[in-house]
Parts: structure tokens; sequence; C-alpha cells
């Protein structure tokens, strides 16, 4: 995917992490918690038998949504 994907893909899933856990914060902040997140539950799927993210579909979204949920809790427990 091309880097403007990937910043529209990243801001997309860090915008719904950050609806679901309450955490995170402005579009810079989203963009960089949704790619961060996109690594993060790549490597969580595969350890569980699952892909990562793929490309720009439902699938890969999802992926980068539970990645990015994992990072802004973890960071939560840290800041706590």
């Amino acid at each position: 995917m091309s880097i403007l994907v990937w910043i529209i893909f990243g801001a997309l899933a860090g915008w719904v992490a950050h609806l679901l856990t309450g955490r995170g914060g402005g579009l810079i902040t989203n963009i960089i918690v949704g790619i961060v997140g996109a690594f993060i539950g790549g490597f969580l799927m595969t350890l569980v038998g699952g892909g990562g993210v793929t490309g720009f579909n439902l699938y890969s979204f999802f992926v980068a949504v539970l990645g990015a949920v994992v990072l802004l809790v973890v960071l939560g427990l840290i800041q706590r």
C-alpha cells in the first residue's frame, strides 16, 4: 500500500480505537496509534494462526483496530 493509504488507514483505525477505549487524541496521535496498531495486530494474529494486515479491506481494518486497542490499553496501564 502507498504511504497515503497507510496514513488514511491508520487514522481510521486509531480513531475507532480511540472511540472504543476513550484513550488517544488528535489526528496525528490517531494516525500513529493506527499504524503501530496495524503492526501489533498483525503480529498478534500471526501468533494465533490468523493473517496480518493484507491490504485495504475489512479484515485488515479489524486487525489494525484490534492492535490499536491493545496498544492504547497497554499504554493506559503503563501510565497508571
